[in-house]
């Protein structure tokens, strides 16, 4: 049963993969990657790994993926554009994909990595927590790096806003000293007209 259910996860993963990058609709991208990511819970449930299957629903299908969406149905993307250039760049795309499978199957093809290496795990008794083990190693042994990749999302948040505090000018901006320094004679003038005859 375990083993159909991957081949059924595993399918779903390959077939929505596939279309997030076919699609030319990019909402329908989205969704089709909304659905490889639960496809990828799945796989991960399987693997009894219930704590990052239920972060990767949590977390990127339910804040960033909705935060992508919202982006990409707020801007006026225009898809004859896009659609342009795809058959220049057909034969690089081509290139690259080839050069990635052939590293892949070189790395991956070994007897490294053949189902006697990587056996199904084992049951796991109903006190086991996969929270705690994961955190256990991963503020023990893997914490160096850890501690790395926080420092490197540290810098790229300072990157962004540092980007995004340039000025420009064609952007009004309020200042709010000039408004507190504003006097109320200035704010409103008051101008005597001659009325108009009925």
């Amino acid at each position: 049963m375990i083993g159909v259910l991957f081949y059924v996860f595993a399918a779903v993963l390959i077939v929505a993969g596939l279309r997030v990058i076919t699609t030319r609709n990019p909402v329908h991208a989205a969704l089709y990657l909304v659905l490889a990511f639960v496809a990828c819970s799945g796989l991960w449930l399987l693997l009894q790994a219930e704590f990052l299957a239920v972060v990767l629903v949590l977390v990127y299908v339910g804040a960033v993926m909705v935060l992508f969406l919202f982006v990409v149905m707020m801007l006026d993307i225009n898809l004859v554009e896009l659609r342009e250039g795809f058959i220049r760049y057909l034969p690089i795309g081509l290139l690259v994909a080839l050069l990635i499978a052939g590293q892949l199957i070189v790395v991956l093809g070994g007897e490294r990595f053949d189902l006697d290496a990587f056996p199904f795990p084992a049951a796991h008794g109903a006190a086991f927590s996969n929270t705690k083990a994961l955190g256990e190693l991963l503020f023990t042994r893997y914490i160096y790096p850890f501690e790395i990749a926080s420092m490197v999302l540290l810098v790229a948040i300072i990157a962004a806003i540092a980007l995004n505090l340039r000025r420009r000018r064609d952007v009004k901006k309020q200042d709010p000293a000039a408004q507190v320094k504003v006097l109320a004679r200035d704010r409103i003038r008051i101008v005597k007209m001659p009325g108009s005859p009925e």
